[in-house]
């Protein structure tokens, strides 16, 4: 825009081409492969097209719109070669609209404007290059910048939190120091390690450590888990003067630094003080995402996707232009906390992490932060890698306790519906399965939790060093926890291997179906004279991903390959303690069910005592 003073402008937005990335991974830059051997993408020559109506690199107007006080926006590019700067529009439909296009030629610089207006229910703006006919066309930078002043300053401090994993952390701090603007915008980074490796002897650490200065501060504390880590990193931001955003980071991930300035920008700008997500995509398999929002849905307190349709989309099979919903604007009720900006305020509004180790501690946060009138958004264009949930099973090992106990007491505080709607109900639905399955540890486990409940809020906080060792130290009382490698000694499945099955996930028994096989299959398990001291040796080995609920209770004794594929485990009926597990999941049901009231009170009093940085400053103070 000619004549105009940009001296005061803000990058919101960069664009970033692929570096280091798997090639899979460039769909989410670009929509097309093409490269320059000088550097940069661009459209190959006589005609063709490149767009950037990608995840990284398109800009979502509609977020920007709702939340921020950003009216207008300025696409500024740098290009090499001719042809023409085309600018796109979408709206919640995902319909396509051309807005501007503008020729170019030689090594010159295009500006443009667009303001940020129509898109209340969705839609993106983005840009294509256009090859003229005399040879290929670059794109050497870019950025959407904007002339508003933010609403609130401050700068950012991004806190990670780790166990055992200094590898990654370094490689993290390394991508942090080779950002000059990241860097510019950073007060602090704090590591919060709560492991046995420690970061700070990790093979190059020194050289990190020198890039970053006194920007960096590494704590180390005894392992309080994920919320006694992100909490000590809340605490220690409300210490800093100049910080007015914290960005949460976990510690095996893969960090597009440029997410973290586009959050924080997001906060900057937006009206009222407003926690910004990113989003995750799976690190093993790059351009799937986990989720695009995620909810906690009402009937039965339980966290998922907003919709279905969200769930591992794939970018290599659909991308942003040929995806409806993608170009819908999506709410969220809290963002998880492998990447997720908290401005300072909320935190002095509404305290801390809830101290529960692991396990609903964001969700809840999320929850609480919108009680108090702050929204979440989870910010397309926001997000690292991380590795997938399918590349885990938590929830059959020592963290079930965590999953049983949390995602209650956040129902407590949380929950509108009487009782808890069907909460309950469907947590003991999952005990049920598991006990079907031959899974008494996590069955066990989930028998603490509700017992953990019952004991109150009092006890969180002294629980914090005791209930991880506690969970893991019962898996000895149960042979199925053991992982049988390539060297262990098994029995040969009396049938072999199940045949693996290919294709779209069967379903289960559903309806009066459901209700005749849950009868008559518990029945049966409880009249099954088994013991896993004498065990039948075992009938079928099944893939993981084929060892479905209602398939395992037809066997005595099975073999299930694990999670991460590094062996297999063997799983075998006892009934008695199928019987006694059965009776102290029911009973402990029932007693909450019935305290429910009593106990939602109790812990809705306590609360800001609980998340108080005064009460996890006593907590702290015994772990350093």
């Amino acid at each position: 825009m000619k004549g105009a003073d940009h001296s005061m402008s803000t990058t919101l937005q960069r664009v970033i081409l692929p570096q280091h990335r798997s090639a899979d991974a460039t769909a989410l830059y670009c929509d097309v492969d093409g490269g320059d051997e000088r550097g940069g993408l661009g459209a190959p020559g006589a005609g063709s097209r490149l767009s950037f109506a990608s995840y990284f690199n398109a800009f979502p107007a509609a977020y920007w719109q709702r939340t921020t006080v950003i009216d207008r926006v300025r696409l500024t590019l740098t290009t090499r070669g001719a042809g023409r700067i085309v600018l796109m529009r979408s709206d919640a439909r995902g319909v396509q609209t051309e807005v501007d296009a503008v020729p170019v030629s030689g090594n010159g610089e295009v500006s443009l404007e667009i303001a940020l207006e129509g898109f209340e229910g969705g839609g993106w703006l983005w840009f294509d290059l256009v090859a003229g006919d005399d040879g290929p066309l670059s794109l050497v930078e870019g950025a959407w910048l904007t002339d508003v002043e933010p609403v609130t300053e401050g700068r950012l401090t991004l806190g990670v939190t780790t166990y055992n994993k200094p590898d990654f952390c370094l490689r993290t701090l390394e991508a942090i120091g080779a950002d000059p603007a990241l860097l510019a915008a950073v007060d602090r980074v704090l590591i919060v390690d709560q492991g046995t490796r420690r970061v700070r002897d990790e093979p190059g650490f020194a050289d990190a450590q020198a890039r970053l200065g006194e920007q960096l501060r590494v704590i180390e504390q005894g392992n309080l888990g994920g919320s006694g880590g992100f909490a000590r990193a809340m605490f220690e931001t409300l210490g800093l003067p100049e910080t007015g955003f914290l960005m949460l980071l976990d510690d095996d991930i893969e960090f597009e630094t440029e997410s973290a300035l586009r959050a924080w920008q997001f906060s900057r700008f937006s009206r009222e003080p407003t926690i910004v997500g990113g989003h995750m995509f799976d690190l093993l398999d790059k351009p799937v995402i986990h989720a695009w929002s995620e909810i906690v849905r009402p009937e039965n307190f339980m966290w998922q996707p907003a919709s279905w349709d969200q769930h591992r989309h794939d970018f290599r099979t659909r991308n942003l232009r040929a995806t409806p919903w993608m170009h819908e604007l999506h709410e969220a009720d809290y963002n998880g906390w492998w990447m997720c900006l908290i401005p300072k305020h909320v935190i002095e509004r509404i305290g801390l992490s809830l101290p529960v180790f692991i396990k609903w501690d964001d969700a809840e946060y999320g929850l609480r932060a919108r009680a108090h009138g702050f929204r979440t958004v989870s910010l397309p264009g926001v997000a690292l890698w991380h590795i997938s949930w399918l590349n885990k099973d938590d929830t059959r090992d020592w963290q079930s306790f965590f999953h049983a106990r949390n995602r209650i007491i956040a129902g407590l505080l949380h929950s509108e519906r009487p009782k808890g709607g069907a909460l309950l109900s469907h947590a003991r639905q999952h005990d049920i399965k598991k006990l079907f399955n031959m899974q008494y540890y996590a069955v066990q486990l989930s028998v603490d939790g509700l017992r953990a409940v019952l004991d109150g809020p009092d006890a969180l906080h002294a629980s914090l060093a005791t209930a991880m060792p506690a969970a893991r130290a019962a898996a000895a009382r149960f042979p199925e926890t053991q992982l049988y490698g390539p060297d262990n000694e098994l029995p040969h499945p009396l049938r072999g291997r199940a045949p693996e099955h290919h294709g779209p996930k069967p379903e289960g028994p559903r309806g009066i179906r459901l209700a005749a096989f849950t009868a008559r299959t518990a029945l049966r398990l409880a009249l099954r004279r088994d013991s896993e001291l004498r065990p039948e040796p075992p009938e079928l080995e099944y893939a993981k991903r084929d060892a479905f609920w209602w398939v395992i209770p037809r066997h005595r004794s099975v073999l299930i390959e694990s999670a991460e594929g590094d062996g297999r485990f063997w799983f075998r009926h006892d009934r008695a303690k199928y019987r006694r597990l059965w009776r102290e999941s029911a009973l402990l049901t029932r007693r909450i069910r019935r305290d429910w009231d009593a106990l939602a009170e109790a812990y809705r009093a306590a609360l800001p005592a609980l998340t108080s940085p005064e009460e996890w400053a006593k907590t702290f103070a015994g772990r350093d």
